[in-house]
Protein backbone atom coordinates (compact mmCIF):
# COMPACT_ATOMS: atom_id res chain seq x y z
CA UNK A 1 0.00 0.00 0.00
CA UNK A 2 1.73 3.43 -1.10
CA UNK A 3 1.83 5.80 1.48
CA UNK A 4 3.17 9.32 1.82
CA UNK A 5 4.75 10.42 5.14
CA UNK A 6 5.82 13.81 6.65
CA UNK A 7 7.50 13.90 10.17
CA UNK A 8 7.61 16.79 12.24
CA UNK A 9 10.39 16.57 15.76
CA UNK A 10 8.20 18.20 18.83
CA UNK A 11 9.24 18.38 22.06
CA UNK A 12 10.41 16.32 24.47
CA UNK A 13 11.67 13.50 21.85
CA UNK A 14 8.38 13.17 20.74
CA UNK A 15 7.47 13.14 16.66
CA UNK A 16 4.34 13.56 14.57
CA UNK A 17 4.02 11.62 11.76
CA UNK A 18 1.78 12.24 9.37
CA UNK A 19 0.95 9.94 6.55
CA UNK A 20 -1.47 9.91 3.41
CA UNK A 21 -3.17 6.87 2.33
CA UNK A 22 -4.83 7.76 -1.47
CA UNK A 23 -8.03 6.98 -2.08
CA UNK A 24 -8.08 4.19 -4.30
CA UNK A 25 -6.23 2.18 -1.40
CA UNK A 26 -9.20 3.26 1.09
CA UNK A 27 -12.05 2.25 -1.30
CA UNK A 28 -9.88 -1.53 -2.02
CA UNK A 29 -9.49 -2.04 1.84
CA UNK A 30 -12.66 -0.97 2.20
CA UNK A 31 -13.99 -3.20 -0.88
CA UNK A 32 -12.08 -6.33 1.08
CA UNK A 33 -13.81 -5.71 4.40
CA UNK A 34 -17.02 -5.57 2.62
CA UNK A 35 -16.74 -8.75 1.02
CA UNK A 36 -15.78 -10.65 3.85
CA UNK A 37 -18.73 -9.47 5.89
CA UNK A 38 -20.98 -10.28 3.00
CA UNK A 39 -19.67 -14.18 2.80
CA UNK A 40 -21.08 -14.92 6.54
CA UNK A 41 -23.39 -12.15 6.86
CA UNK A 42 -26.98 -12.95 8.20
CA UNK A 43 -29.96 -10.76 7.95
CA UNK A 44 -33.93 -11.63 8.13
CA UNK A 45 -34.97 -12.18 4.59
CA UNK A 46 -31.98 -13.55 3.22
CA UNK A 47 -29.72 -16.19 3.24
CA UNK A 48 -26.46 -16.65 4.81
CA UNK A 49 -24.07 -15.35 2.03
CA UNK A 50 -26.88 -13.65 0.15
CA UNK A 51 -27.35 -10.56 1.42
CA UNK A 52 -27.39 -7.46 -1.06
CA UNK A 53 -24.12 -5.07 -0.25
CA UNK A 54 -26.50 -2.25 -0.44
CA UNK A 55 -28.31 -3.75 2.35
CA UNK A 56 -25.41 -4.71 4.79
CA UNK A 57 -24.17 -1.23 4.13
CA UNK A 58 -27.36 0.46 5.00
CA UNK A 59 -27.50 -1.39 8.10
CA UNK A 60 -23.88 -1.79 9.32
CA UNK A 61 -22.33 1.55 7.64
CA UNK A 62 -21.15 3.27 10.06
CA UNK A 63 -19.69 0.10 11.86
CA UNK A 64 -17.78 -1.10 8.53
CA UNK A 65 -16.13 2.06 7.92
CA UNK A 66 -15.15 2.89 11.54
CA UNK A 67 -13.65 -0.94 11.43
CA UNK A 68 -12.03 -0.51 8.13
CA UNK A 69 -10.70 3.28 8.89
CA UNK A 70 -8.72 1.53 12.34
CA UNK A 71 -7.97 -1.19 10.07
CA UNK A 72 -6.05 0.86 7.16
CA UNK A 73 -4.46 3.44 9.67
CA UNK A 74 -2.87 0.08 11.84
CA UNK A 75 -2.03 -1.05 8.52
CA UNK A 76 -0.29 1.90 7.27
CA UNK A 77 1.26 2.99 10.30
CA UNK A 78 3.55 -0.61 10.87
CA UNK A 79 3.97 -0.58 7.20
CA UNK A 80 5.70 2.72 7.37
CA UNK A 81 7.94 1.66 10.50
CA UNK A 82 8.82 -2.19 8.83
CA UNK A 83 10.34 0.02 5.69
CA UNK A 84 13.84 -0.18 4.97
CA UNK A 85 14.41 2.89 4.37
CA UNK A 86 12.78 4.55 7.64
CA UNK A 87 15.43 5.90 10.23
CA UNK A 88 15.88 3.77 13.46
CA UNK A 89 16.08 6.95 15.19
CA UNK A 90 12.24 8.11 14.00
CA UNK A 91 10.89 5.00 15.45
CA UNK A 92 8.75 4.80 18.22
CA UNK A 93 10.19 3.45 21.31
CA UNK A 94 8.77 0.04 22.70
CA UNK A 95 7.07 1.39 25.50
CA UNK A 96 5.58 4.07 23.50
CA UNK A 97 2.42 3.01 21.19
CA UNK A 98 1.55 5.74 18.62
CA UNK A 99 -1.73 7.31 19.75
CA UNK A 100 -4.05 9.41 16.87
CA UNK A 101 -3.60 13.28 16.99
CA UNK A 102 -6.92 14.08 17.16
CA UNK A 103 -6.26 18.04 17.97
CA UNK A 104 -7.62 18.89 14.35
CA UNK A 105 -10.56 16.49 15.07
CA UNK A 106 -10.31 12.27 14.41
CA UNK A 107 -9.64 11.55 10.69
CA UNK A 108 -13.09 10.94 8.64
CA UNK A 109 -13.55 8.12 6.30
CA UNK A 110 -14.62 9.53 3.11
CA UNK A 111 -14.15 7.30 -0.32
CA UNK A 112 -13.80 9.72 -2.15
CA UNK A 113 -10.75 11.38 -0.99
CA UNK A 114 -7.38 10.39 0.45
CA UNK A 115 -7.15 9.36 3.95
CA UNK A 116 -4.64 12.19 5.59
CA UNK A 117 -4.01 11.02 9.84
CA UNK A 118 -1.61 11.77 12.39
CA UNK A 119 0.36 10.14 14.85
CA UNK A 120 2.34 11.12 18.32
CA UNK A 121 4.58 8.95 19.93
CA UNK A 122 8.56 9.24 21.67
CA UNK A 123 11.21 8.41 19.74
CA UNK A 124 15.11 7.90 21.58
CA UNK A 125 16.47 11.20 22.71
CA UNK A 126 19.10 12.98 20.26
CA UNK A 127 22.46 12.68 22.06
CA UNK A 128 25.03 14.54 21.17
CA UNK A 129 27.89 13.63 23.70
CA UNK A 130 29.91 16.74 24.65
CA UNK A 131 33.40 16.88 25.60
CA UNK A 132 34.53 14.23 27.75
CA UNK A 133 38.14 13.59 27.71
CA UNK A 134 40.17 16.17 29.57
CA UNK A 135 37.92 16.85 32.44
CA UNK A 136 38.97 17.25 35.83
CA UNK A 137 37.23 16.07 39.22
CA UNK A 138 38.08 15.39 42.76
CA UNK A 139 37.25 12.43 44.74
CA UNK A 140 37.98 12.04 48.59
CA UNK A 141 40.79 10.36 49.95
CA UNK A 142 40.58 6.78 52.41
CA UNK A 143 42.27 4.29 53.41
CA UNK A 144 41.29 0.47 55.51
CA UNK A 145 42.96 1.49 58.99
CA UNK A 146 42.78 0.44 62.51
CA UNK A 147 39.60 1.15 63.01
CA UNK A 148 37.43 -0.23 60.19
CA UNK A 149 39.48 -3.73 60.55
CA UNK A 150 38.55 -3.72 64.38
CA UNK A 151 34.50 -3.35 63.15
CA UNK A 152 35.15 -6.16 60.22
CA UNK A 153 36.94 -8.90 62.85
CA UNK A 154 33.74 -7.85 65.05
CA UNK A 155 31.47 -8.68 62.66
CA UNK A 156 33.37 -11.87 62.02
CA UNK A 157 33.18 -12.59 65.94
CA UNK A 158 29.47 -11.92 65.28
CA UNK A 159 28.72 -14.35 62.87
CA UNK A 160 30.40 -17.07 64.86
CA UNK A 161 29.05 -16.25 68.05
CA UNK A 162 27.11 -19.38 69.92
CA UNK A 163 23.94 -17.77 70.44
CA UNK A 164 21.88 -19.15 74.05
CA UNK A 165 18.51 -18.68 74.86
CA UNK A 166 18.27 -16.32 77.45
CA UNK A 167 15.45 -17.49 80.30
CA UNK A 168 11.33 -16.54 79.65
CA UNK A 169 11.16 -13.99 82.57
CA UNK A 170 14.67 -12.12 81.14
CA UNK A 171 14.29 -8.15 79.52
CA UNK A 172 15.59 -7.86 75.97
CA UNK A 173 19.03 -5.84 76.19
CA UNK A 174 21.46 -4.06 73.80
CA UNK A 175 23.04 -7.05 71.87
CA UNK A 176 20.82 -9.46 72.62
CA UNK A 177 19.54 -11.46 69.74
CA UNK A 178 15.27 -10.54 69.12
CA UNK A 179 12.82 -12.19 67.30
CA UNK A 180 9.86 -10.12 66.55
CA UNK A 181 6.50 -10.07 64.65
CA UNK A 182 5.42 -6.94 63.52
CA UNK A 183 3.20 -4.74 61.64
CA UNK A 184 1.78 -1.26 61.04
CA UNK A 185 -1.31 0.37 62.39
CA UNK A 186 -3.82 1.98 60.35
CA UNK A 187 -5.72 4.88 61.88
CA UNK A 188 -8.23 2.90 63.53
CA UNK A 189 -5.50 0.60 65.17
CA UNK A 190 -5.94 -2.25 63.25
CA UNK A 191 -3.47 -4.10 61.67
CA UNK A 192 -2.72 -2.53 58.03
CA UNK A 193 -2.40 -5.49 55.38
CA UNK A 194 0.87 -6.06 53.77
CA UNK A 195 3.00 -5.03 56.14
CA UNK A 196 3.12 -8.06 58.49
CA UNK A 197 6.20 -9.13 59.18
CA UNK A 198 6.65 -13.00 61.19
CA UNK A 199 9.82 -13.94 62.91
CA UNK A 200 12.29 -11.04 61.89
CA UNK A 201 15.63 -11.53 63.48
CA UNK A 202 18.36 -8.67 64.20
CA UNK A 203 20.50 -7.82 66.79
CA UNK A 204 18.88 -5.41 69.44
CA UNK A 205 21.09 -1.93 69.08
CA UNK A 206 22.23 -2.53 65.37
CA UNK A 207 19.15 -0.90 63.94
CA UNK A 208 18.62 -3.65 61.63
CA UNK A 209 15.28 -2.63 60.77
CA UNK A 210 13.08 0.13 58.97
CA UNK A 211 11.58 1.40 61.54
CA UNK A 212 14.59 1.58 64.03
CA UNK A 213 12.65 0.37 67.25
CA UNK A 214 15.50 -0.97 68.71
CA UNK A 215 15.15 0.99 72.37
CA UNK A 216 11.41 0.67 71.89
CA UNK A 217 12.20 -3.22 72.29
CA UNK A 218 14.83 -3.02 74.93
CA UNK A 219 13.07 -3.91 78.76
CA UNK A 220 10.54 -6.19 76.29
CA UNK A 221 10.23 -9.70 77.74
CA UNK A 222 9.12 -12.77 75.49
CA UNK A 223 5.57 -12.85 74.28
CA UNK A 224 4.96 -9.01 75.37
CA UNK A 225 3.15 -7.32 72.85
CA UNK A 226 3.66 -3.52 72.23
CA UNK A 227 2.47 -0.25 70.21
CA UNK A 228 4.97 2.03 69.05
CA UNK A 229 4.62 5.33 67.54
CA UNK A 230 7.87 6.54 65.38
CA UNK A 231 7.58 9.96 63.59
CA UNK A 232 10.35 10.31 60.27
CA UNK A 233 12.76 13.03 59.13
CA UNK A 234 11.73 14.10 55.86
CA UNK A 235 15.26 12.96 54.61
CA UNK A 236 14.98 9.30 56.63
CA UNK A 237 16.86 6.82 54.57
CA UNK A 238 14.31 4.55 53.22
CA UNK A 239 12.23 6.90 51.16
CA UNK A 240 8.64 5.25 52.27
CA UNK A 241 9.22 6.35 55.85
CA UNK A 242 10.32 9.90 55.24
CA UNK A 243 8.17 12.49 56.50
CA UNK A 244 5.83 9.90 58.50
CA UNK A 245 4.18 9.30 61.46
CA UNK A 246 3.84 5.11 61.48
CA UNK A 247 2.58 3.11 65.05
CA UNK A 248 3.75 -0.40 64.73
CA UNK A 249 2.73 -3.13 66.92
CA UNK A 250 5.99 -5.41 67.97
CA UNK A 251 5.41 -8.91 69.45
CA UNK A 252 8.80 -10.23 70.92
CA UNK A 253 8.23 -13.92 70.13
CA UNK A 254 12.01 -15.32 70.92
CA UNK A 255 15.13 -13.37 72.91
CA UNK A 256 18.80 -14.99 73.01
CA UNK A 257 22.05 -13.72 73.93
CA UNK A 258 25.45 -13.98 72.17
CA UNK A 259 28.97 -15.49 73.24
CA UNK A 260 31.93 -14.38 71.15
CA UNK A 261 34.36 -16.07 70.49
CA UNK A 262 38.15 -14.99 71.09
CA UNK A 263 40.17 -13.29 68.46
CA UNK A 264 43.06 -15.85 67.91
CA UNK A 265 43.97 -18.38 65.49
CA UNK A 266 41.13 -21.07 66.77
CA UNK A 267 38.83 -18.39 65.27
CA UNK A 268 40.56 -18.02 61.82
CA UNK A 269 40.71 -21.65 61.29
CA UNK A 270 36.91 -21.93 61.92
CA UNK A 271 36.60 -19.11 59.18
CA UNK A 272 37.99 -20.56 56.68
CA UNK A 273 40.45 -24.02 56.30
CA UNK A 274 42.94 -21.98 53.97
CA UNK A 275 43.40 -19.52 57.32
CA UNK A 276 45.98 -21.14 59.60
CA UNK A 277 46.48 -18.06 61.89
CA UNK A 278 44.91 -15.05 62.75
CA UNK A 279 47.45 -12.94 60.98
CA UNK A 280 46.15 -14.94 58.38
CA UNK A 281 42.78 -13.86 58.32
CA UNK A 282 43.41 -10.12 59.19
CA UNK A 283 45.40 -10.08 55.45
CA UNK A 284 42.47 -11.40 53.79
CA UNK A 285 39.81 -9.14 55.45
CA UNK A 286 42.51 -6.16 54.73
CA UNK A 287 42.40 -7.15 51.14
CA UNK A 288 38.85 -7.56 50.50
CA UNK A 289 38.07 -4.58 52.43
CA UNK A 290 40.84 -2.64 49.88
CA UNK A 291 39.36 -3.95 47.10
CA UNK A 292 36.01 -2.46 48.01
CA UNK A 293 37.30 0.99 48.56
CA UNK A 294 39.34 0.90 45.32
CA UNK A 295 35.71 -0.20 43.57
CA UNK A 296 33.84 2.63 45.31
CA UNK A 297 36.43 5.31 45.17
CA UNK A 298 36.27 4.13 41.15
CA UNK A 299 32.62 4.55 40.90
CA UNK A 300 32.58 7.66 42.85
CA UNK A 301 35.10 9.18 40.38
CA UNK A 302 32.92 7.84 37.04
CA UNK A 303 29.80 9.20 38.77
CA UNK A 304 31.42 12.69 38.69
CA UNK A 305 32.88 12.52 35.40
CA UNK A 306 29.21 11.60 33.55
CA UNK A 307 27.92 14.57 35.60
CA UNK A 308 30.35 16.60 34.32
CA UNK A 309 29.35 15.56 31.05
CA UNK A 310 25.99 16.08 31.38
CA UNK A 311 26.42 19.74 31.96
CA UNK A 312 27.32 19.90 28.10
CA UNK A 313 25.17 16.95 26.89
CA UNK A 314 21.70 18.38 26.90
CA UNK A 315 19.13 15.51 26.32
CA UNK A 316 15.60 16.29 25.85
CA UNK A 317 13.72 12.62 27.90
CA UNK A 318 10.51 11.49 26.86
CA UNK A 319 7.67 11.20 29.28
CA UNK A 320 7.34 7.38 28.47
CA UNK A 321 10.85 6.81 29.50
CA UNK A 322 10.64 8.98 32.22
CA UNK A 323 7.66 7.28 33.66
CA UNK A 324 8.53 3.75 32.57
CA UNK A 325 12.28 4.67 35.40
CA UNK A 326 10.03 6.09 37.77
CA UNK A 327 7.19 2.66 38.00
CA UNK A 328 10.46 0.36 37.94
CA UNK A 329 11.53 2.05 40.86
CA UNK A 330 8.05 1.71 42.32
CA UNK A 331 8.16 -2.19 41.50
CA UNK A 332 11.29 -2.11 43.37
CA UNK A 333 10.16 -0.87 46.42
CA UNK A 334 7.46 -3.56 46.25
CA UNK A 335 9.85 -6.29 45.63
CA UNK A 336 11.79 -4.99 49.27
CA UNK A 337 8.32 -5.55 50.92
CA UNK A 338 7.36 -8.98 49.41
CA UNK A 339 4.10 -7.31 47.78
CA UNK A 340 2.91 -6.18 44.23
CA UNK A 341 3.15 -2.73 43.23
CA UNK A 342 -1.07 -2.25 43.66
CA UNK A 343 -0.62 -3.82 47.16
CA UNK A 344 2.10 -1.17 47.77
CA UNK A 345 -0.02 1.98 46.21
CA UNK A 346 -3.05 0.96 47.99
CA UNK A 347 -1.30 0.81 51.54
CA UNK A 348 0.81 3.95 50.39
CA UNK A 349 -3.05 5.71 50.08
CA UNK A 350 -4.11 4.46 53.63
CA UNK A 351 -1.22 5.61 55.56
CA UNK A 352 -1.86 8.90 54.01
CA UNK A 353 0.59 9.17 51.22
CA UNK A 354 -0.32 10.00 47.11
CA UNK A 355 1.79 7.54 45.15
CA UNK A 356 1.89 9.72 42.41
CA UNK A 357 3.60 12.58 44.33
CA UNK A 358 6.26 9.28 45.35
CA UNK A 359 6.92 8.90 41.66
CA UNK A 360 7.10 12.76 40.96
CA UNK A 361 9.83 13.21 43.68
CA UNK A 362 11.89 10.10 42.30
CA UNK A 363 11.80 12.16 39.12
CA UNK A 364 15.38 13.79 38.92
CA UNK A 365 17.21 11.23 40.01
CA UNK A 366 15.41 9.19 37.15
CA UNK A 367 15.83 11.56 34.84
CA UNK A 368 20.04 11.99 35.82
CA UNK A 369 20.51 8.24 35.70
CA UNK A 370 18.52 7.97 31.98
CA UNK A 371 20.61 10.54 30.93
CA UNK A 372 23.32 9.05 32.10
CA UNK A 373 23.09 5.60 30.74
CA UNK A 374 22.30 7.33 27.12
CA UNK A 375 25.42 8.89 27.31
CA UNK A 376 27.59 6.04 28.19
CA UNK A 377 25.57 3.96 25.74
CA UNK A 378 26.18 6.21 22.65
CA UNK A 379 29.66 6.47 23.71
CA UNK A 380 30.07 2.33 24.02
CA UNK A 381 28.51 2.84 20.17
CA UNK A 382 31.09 4.94 19.41
CA UNK A 383 33.98 3.04 21.12
CA UNK A 384 32.73 -0.14 19.37
CA UNK A 385 34.48 -2.50 21.71
CA UNK A 386 34.97 -6.39 20.39
CA UNK A 387 34.62 -9.11 22.94
CA UNK A 388 36.85 -12.03 21.89
CA UNK A 389 36.43 -15.37 22.88
CA UNK A 390 39.47 -15.19 24.92
CA UNK A 391 37.81 -12.13 26.65
CA UNK A 392 34.90 -14.39 27.69
CA UNK A 393 37.52 -16.78 28.92
CA UNK A 394 39.19 -14.81 30.88
CA UNK A 395 36.30 -13.27 32.55
CA UNK A 396 34.58 -16.27 33.25
CA UNK A 397 37.72 -17.65 34.97
CA UNK A 398 37.87 -14.11 37.08
CA UNK A 399 34.00 -14.84 38.29
CA UNK A 400 34.62 -18.70 39.06
CA UNK A 401 37.59 -17.38 41.21
CA UNK A 402 35.36 -14.85 43.35
CA UNK A 403 32.66 -16.97 43.85
CA UNK A 404 34.33 -20.53 44.57
CA UNK A 405 32.42 -22.13 41.71
CA UNK A 406 34.79 -24.19 39.39
CA UNK A 407 35.32 -22.18 35.12
CA UNK A 408 32.52 -24.92 33.84
CA UNK A 409 30.04 -24.16 36.48
CA UNK A 410 30.18 -20.59 35.45
CA UNK A 411 29.89 -21.33 31.85
CA UNK A 412 26.86 -23.17 32.29
CA UNK A 413 25.05 -20.76 34.67
CA UNK A 414 25.66 -18.32 32.01
CA UNK A 415 24.33 -20.68 28.93
CA UNK A 416 21.34 -21.80 31.44
CA UNK A 417 20.40 -18.04 32.05
CA UNK A 418 21.26 -16.70 28.72
CA UNK A 419 23.57 -14.25 29.83
CA UNK A 420 26.35 -14.47 28.00
CA UNK A 421 25.49 -11.13 25.71
CA UNK A 422 24.76 -8.93 29.24
CA UNK A 423 27.99 -10.77 30.78
CA UNK A 424 30.12 -9.52 27.19
CA UNK A 425 28.15 -5.93 27.59
CA UNK A 426 29.58 -5.47 31.05
CA UNK A 427 32.84 -6.68 29.88
CA UNK A 428 32.41 -3.46 27.27
CA UNK A 429 31.08 -0.69 29.79
CA UNK A 430 34.31 -1.44 31.87
CA UNK A 431 36.37 -0.54 29.76
CA UNK A 432 34.25 2.26 28.88
CA UNK A 433 35.30 3.45 32.27
CA UNK A 434 38.99 2.48 32.02
CA UNK A 435 39.19 5.07 29.28
CA UNK A 436 37.31 7.27 31.48
CA UNK A 437 39.63 7.31 33.91
CA UNK A 438 42.81 7.21 31.95
CA UNK A 439 41.68 10.24 29.88
CA UNK A 440 40.86 12.23 32.53
CA UNK A 441 42.34 14.13 35.80
CA UNK A 442 41.49 12.37 38.94
CA UNK A 443 42.49 14.49 41.93
CA UNK A 444 42.33 13.10 45.67
CA UNK A 445 40.70 15.94 47.95
CA UNK A 446 39.59 15.73 51.60
CA UNK A 447 40.68 12.59 53.74
CA UNK A 448 37.32 10.66 54.32
CA UNK A 449 36.62 8.23 56.26
CA UNK A 450 35.91 4.29 54.92
CA UNK A 451 32.90 4.14 56.04
CA UNK A 452 31.15 7.49 54.87
CA UNK A 453 32.91 6.39 51.48
CA UNK A 454 31.28 3.38 51.25
CA UNK A 455 28.13 4.96 52.10
CA UNK A 456 27.17 3.21 55.38
CA UNK A 457 28.00 6.10 58.24
CA UNK A 458 24.71 8.08 57.22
Amino acid sequence: MPVSKELVRLEHSAVKLTLTVPKEDVGSQYDDLVAEYLKSAQIKGFRKGKVPRNVLEQKFGADLKNEALNKIIGKAVSGVFEEEGFAREDKPLPYSEPRLDEEGGAPGFDLTRDLVFSVIYDVLPAVTVGPWKGLEVEIPAAEVDDEVMRGELDKIRERNAIILDREDTAAAVKDNVVTVNYCELDADNNPLPGTERADFVFTLGSLYNIYEFDDEIAGMKTGETKDITRSFAGDYKYSDLAGRTVSVRVTLTALKEKKLPELDDDLAQDVDERYKTLEDLKNSVRERLQKNLDKRVRDLAISQLLEKVLETTPIDLPESMIRLEQNARMRNLARRFNIDTGELEANLEKSGQDPKSLRESWRGDAEKALKSRLIVENLLEEQNFEVTDEDMEKEYAFIAEESGSSIEETKNYYRQENAADYLAEEIKERRLFDLFIAENKIKRGTKKSYLDIMGTNV
